[in-house]
């Protein structure tokens, strides 16, 4: 049952509306069973008034498509009606929002949700600064249009709509005066003044209004951009972390508007209004109340200190300064914008870094993990084709084939063919399989083990997670699988081999388990984090150094001692072509040898 706001707008953006039947209409939420009528003046009243009612009171979503029913004084959302998509135009929504509402509330998303037949329409209004009051023209009435010389304040209360009462604006307006001070009749016109001499050419705003102490640079920038379509200001501009934005008015009717963009350190862009909504719904999914915190802003592909634009028609954007790092947003065939980010490595280990050891104390492990933040996972689940659909295909898996390799290149065959569910728990929301190749006669216990996990978030683990591991079990079952004579230890290109192979197994194989997932969107940058480790104590009770099981020799000298623990953890979108992902493994490999002291490793020598 969805409880709260965060939820609600998780299942609408799972494309689930079904899931808010039940709720009532509370302060946060409010239902509507047909879309607004936007030729009718008093419907366009009742859509401002709706949006800054939940601005003025810290939040909220209007869901269209849902009927309610009465139940004890409350309104419930009772069905699903659907909105027929020709019937609404969100565009035009998003427009009369910024149009009628004074300032313009910031980050207002209007989409769809749910399937054919069952179709919604949401307009989400976050969080707004606490200081700000938003406004909109009073009601006219029957006769005549909207006032420009006055305003009401539309507030929420309960389940309902209500303007705010003129004692209470009053009051407001009185504290404003004994905070400022009464503005004189001089002063009131000096403002009126200076506001006409420095307004544009049709006497409306001003660039940079709302920011004075950026005012100057970014009326520089609109002047170095001129004759790219810019019109004049759609609205005043505003302050969103470290950048100054501004809307703009294309100079041509019907054409997308524009957002004036400028962070400091990089040359200020505009970029049309549709980017920009996809820059912003894609950091919708970070859990923070900020989307372009998240995601950051946009940011050229060379440098030259000189504004650019980005065109409606822009398939690709690079953004950067969010708390998710370099990304790229791509645009596909169908339209659909997605993020993913610019590869990068760290030696930053995560808390699934350990999931699924306990228990186990294998000579030698070699393991991908594959952390998949998807946003709405709670709603997926495994179901039993999918199940059977990996029980086929693991057999033939790239982590299978590299198992069976390691055996091969030392003249023995012992292939992974058999898979077998556990050593952990199988469920709707996990899978667990492992694969185990003992010693000749199995006295010695197994000798080598292949091992893949997957698990749905939990309340522990609020992330997708997939696994592949490879072990070394007992060194002497290994010995005595292989023969008299053979090699045991690894050779690093093995290693290489091993965890590529257990990357594209974690990475491609795995998450097919719920589906297709390239329909799914980021709610934080995915990672892949690389391991070798001994596990195994020996008689002290010391962990053995990696170079009695690996040959470590390609990554140079060591000034710092021997290590029983090598890792790297890579920023990157999991599904990518083999010969990227080798590339990609090298680079990351490189990274760690560096950073745990073997500094003259190089890719060239792996």
């Amino acid at each position: 049952m969805l409880t709260d706001l965060k939820s609600a707008l998780a299942a609408l953006d799972a494309q689930e509306p079904l899931l808010l039947l039940g709720l009532r209409e509370t302060q946060w939420l409010d239902a509507k069973k047909g879309p607004y009528r936007l030729a009718n003046l008093r419907s366009v009243e009742e859509l401002a008034k709706d949006v800054s009612a939940f601005a003025n009171g810290g939040g909220g979503l209007i869901v269209i498509g849902i009927a309610t029913r009465p139940e004890r004084d409350e309104e419930v959302l009772d069905r699903i009606v659907g909105v027929d998509p020709a019937s609404v135009n969100l565009d035009q929504i998003r427009k009369l929002i910024r149009q009628w509402i004074t300032p313009a509330p910031r980050g207002v998303r209007v989409g769809w949700s749910g399937g054919e037949g069952e179709r919604v329409v949401f307009i989400s209004v976050p969080e707004q600064a606490v200081d700000t009051l938003f406004v909109v023209p009073p009601p006219v009435g029957k006769h005549g249009s909207p006032r420009t010389d006055t305003v009401a304040v539309p507030v929420r209360d309960g389940d309902g709509t209500h303007w705010l009462p003129r004692t209470e604006i009053q009051q407001l307006l009185s504290a404003g005066v004994r905070a400022t001070g009464m503005p004189t009749a001089q002063a009131l016109t000096e403002l009126v003044r200076q506001a006409v001499s420095e307004a544009g050419p049709d006497g409306g705003l001003r660039v940079g209004q709302g920011l004075p102490d950026r005012e100057r640079e970014m009326r520089a920038a609109y002047g170095h951009l001129a004759g790219q379509g810019l019109g004049r200001p759609a609205g005043e501009a505003w302050a969103q972390g470290a950048a100054a934005c501004q809307d703009l008015h294309h100079e041509r009717d019907g054409e997308p508007d524009w957002v004036l963009c400028l962070v400091a350190g990089r040359p200020a862009v505009a970029v049309a209004a549709p980017v920009w909504q996809a820059i912003v719904e894609a950091g919708r999914r970070s859990p923070g109340p900020d989307p372009l915190a998240a995601i950051g802003f946009p940011r050229p592909h060379e440098d030259t200190g000189v504004p650019w634009v980005i065109a409606a028609d822009a398939r690709s954007v690079d953004v950067d300064g969010g708390s998710w790092g370099a990304g790229r947003l791509t645009c596909s065939g169908r339209g659909v914008w997605r993020w993913q980010p610019l590869p990068r490595f760290s030696v930053n280990q995560g808390r699934s870094a350990g999931n699924w050891t306990a228990g186990q104390t294998p000579a030698l492990r070699l393991r991908t993990v594959v952390n998949l933040p998807w946003a709405g996972a709670g709603t997926l689940e495994i179901s039993r084709p999918q199940r059977v659909l990996l029980e086929s295909q693991l057999p033939y898996s790239a982590v299978a084939g590299a198992v069976t390799i390691l055996s091969r290149r030392r003249g023995t065959e012992l292939p992974a063919a058999r898979w077998e569910r556990g050593p952990f728990s199988n469920s709707a929301r996990s899978a667990s399989y492992a694969c185990t190749i003992a010693g000749p006669d199995g006295s010695r216990g197994p000798a080598l083990k292949a091992s893949v996990m997957f698990s749905l978030p939990t309340t522990m683990e609020p992330t997708v997670v997939a696994c592949s591991d490879v072990l070394i079990e007992n060194p002497r079952a290994w010995a005595a699988a292989l023969g008299p004579g053979r090699e045991t230890r690894l050779g690093f290109d093995e290693v290489q081999a091993v965890l590529l192979a257990a990357w594209e197994t974690a990475a491609e194989l795995l998450p097919g388990l719920v589906g297709d997932p390239a329909g799914l969107s980021w709610a934080a940058p995915p990672t892949t984090e690389l391991r070798m480790t001994c596990e195994q104590p020996a008689g002290n009770g010391v962990l053995p150094s990696l170079d009695r099981l690996i040959d470590l020799a390609p990554l140079g000298t060591n000034d710092e001692g021997t290590r029983s623990l090598l890792a790297v953890t890579i920023t990157a979108a999991p599904a990518m072509e083999r010969a990227e992902r080798r590339s990609l493994l090298r680079e990351a490999l490189v990274h760690m040898a560096h950073e745990f002291g073997y500094v003259d490793a190089e890719a060239d020598l792996l």
